[in-house]
C-alpha cells in the first residue's frame, strides 16, 4: 500500500463526486506519527476541501462509520451543533469513493475544512482540567440525547475482540503474535469476561471518539469546546471509553510527541478533579468506574496490538506492542477503583 499513487486516488474520487470541478492541488496534511492520509484539496474555483484516505478494517465499517458521525453533526444542538466537521455528501448519502485494484481496497471521504480556535496548553493547570471535565459532560450529554436517531451501528466491543481471537487463529496472526499467543487470548478473555460483568445489558451506549489527543481539538477563550477532528477511532460503546485519553490530557507530564500509553493517568489526582466536575453535570455509576480499566484494556488489545501497525508507523507500533506486553497489561492490575468512587461519594 505505501507504494500506490495516493493523489491519483484521490483525483479520481473527487472526479466521481464532482466532474465540474477539477483538483489544482493536493497538499498531504497527515499526521506524522499514524499511517492514515488526509489531504488538503484545492479545487479550481479556489475552494478547499478536506480528503481523508483509509484502508484498513473493514469497509462496511468505515462506511457505517461516517454515515453516523454525518447523522450525529447534524443532529447535536447548541452549542455544539458545529463541533464537528461534515462530509461531503451526494444524492442524499455521505458520498465515499471505493478505489479496488489488485491487492489495493482504499476509500476516500471528504470533509468541508473545519474552523479551529485554541489549543489547550501542553500542560493544563486545574482550572483548565475541572473546566473540561465539565465541558466534557455537556457534550457527552448531548451526543447522549442524538444517540436515539442514529443509525444502527453492528461493530461492538465484543466483535472487536472476538476479530482479535480470530486473528489469532490465522497463520498470519500466528505469525505476528506467536510469542505472545498465551498471553494475549488471555487478556482478550479477561476483558469479554469484565464486560459482561460490568456493563453489558446495563451501560447504555453512545457515540464516542476514543482518540481525545489534545491536538484533535479546539476550545474558545473561555475553554468551550469549539471543534474536534479526527474520528479514526470513532464508534458507539460506553462514554468511559473516552476517559482515558481525558486522563492523558490531564496528567502531570503533559502532552508529549513521544509518548507511551501507561495506565498511570487514570489514577492521578489530576483526572481525579476531572471526574469531579464531569460528575457534577453527568453522574457516573459504580459499573462505569470499575470499568475504567477494561476501557484501557480494550485500547491497548484493540489499537495498539491488533491495529497498531495501521495507527503507527512501524517504530512506533512495535515500541507500543513490546511496552503491552512488558508494562500496559500487567499494570491493569494495580487499578483500585475504591478512590475513585469514595471521591464521587458513589
Amino acid at each position: 500500500m505505501r507504494l500506490i499513487d495516493y493523489p491519483t486516488i484521490i483525483r479520481q474520487a473527487w472526479a466521481a463526486f464532482d466532474p465540474s470541478q477539477t483538483v489544482q492541488a493536493i497538499e498531504d496534511i497527515s499526521a506524522r506519527v499514524s499511517t492514515n492520509h488526509v489531504f488538503r484539496l484545492t479545487l479550481d474555483s479556489g475552494d478547499r476541501v478536506i480528503a481523508k484516505l483509509s484502508y484498513f478494517g473493514k469497509f462496511e465499517h468505515f462506511r457505517d462509520d461516517h454515515r453516523i458521525i454525518q447523522a450525529l453533526a447534524n443532529n447535536l444542538l447548541y452549542p455544539f451543533e458545529n463541533v464537528l466537521a461534515r462530509s461531503l455528501s451526494k444524492n442524499g448519502q455521505v458520498f465515499i469513493y471505493r478505489h479496488q485494484e489488485h491487492t489495493i481496497d482504499a476509500w476516500v471521504v471528504f470533509y468541508n475544512p473545519i474552523r479551529t480556535m485554541n489549543r489547550m496548553p501542553r500542560r493544563l493547570d486545574e482550572t483548565h482540567i475541572r473546566k473540561l471535565g465539565a465541558e466534557i459532560a455537556r457534550f457527552h450529554l448531548a451526543c447522549n440525547r442524538a444517540s436515539p436517531v442514529l443509525p444502527k451501528y453492528a461493530k461492538t466491543l465484543r466483535s472487536d475482540i472476538q476479530g482479535l481471537l480470530d486473528l489469532l487463529s490465522t497463520e498470519t496472526g500466528q505469525y505476528e503474535h506467536r510469542l505472545n499467543e498465551e498471553a494475549l487470548r488471555r487478556q482478550c478473555h479477561l476483558f469479554l469476561e469484565n464486560r459482561q460483568k460490568l456493563v453489558a445489558k446495563t451501560v447504555e451506549t453512545m457515540p464516542v471518539f476514543v482518540d481525545w489527543n489534545i491536538g484533535n481539538f479546539s476550545v474558545t477563550d473561555d475553554l468551550k469546546l469549539y471543534s474536534r477532528w479526527d474520528y479514526d477511532w470513532f464508534r458507539i460503546s460506553y462514554r468511559v471509553m473516552d476517559f482515558y485519553f481525558f486522563s492523558r490530557v490531564c496528567s502531570d507530564v503533559g502532552d508529549r510527541t513521544v509518548f507511551s500509553y501507561v495506565i498511570g493517568p487514570l489514577m492521578e489526582e489530576r483526572f481525579g478533579w476531572f471526574l469531579e466536575e464531569y460528575h457534577k453535570i453527568y453522574p457516573l455509576t459504580e459499573r462505569e468506574i470499575r470499568f475504567l480499566p477494561e476501557a484501557y484494556r480494550f485500547f491497548i488489545l484493540n489499537y495498539v496490538i491488533k491495529y497498531g501497525r495501521y495507527f503507527f508507523h512501524r517504530t512506533y507500533a512495535t515500541k507500543l506492542q513490546h511496552e503491552a506486553y512488558e508494562t500496559y497489561f500487567p499494570s491493569i492490575d494495580t487499578f483500585d477503583a475504591d478512590p475513585i468512587l469514595r471521591r464521587l461519594n458513589i
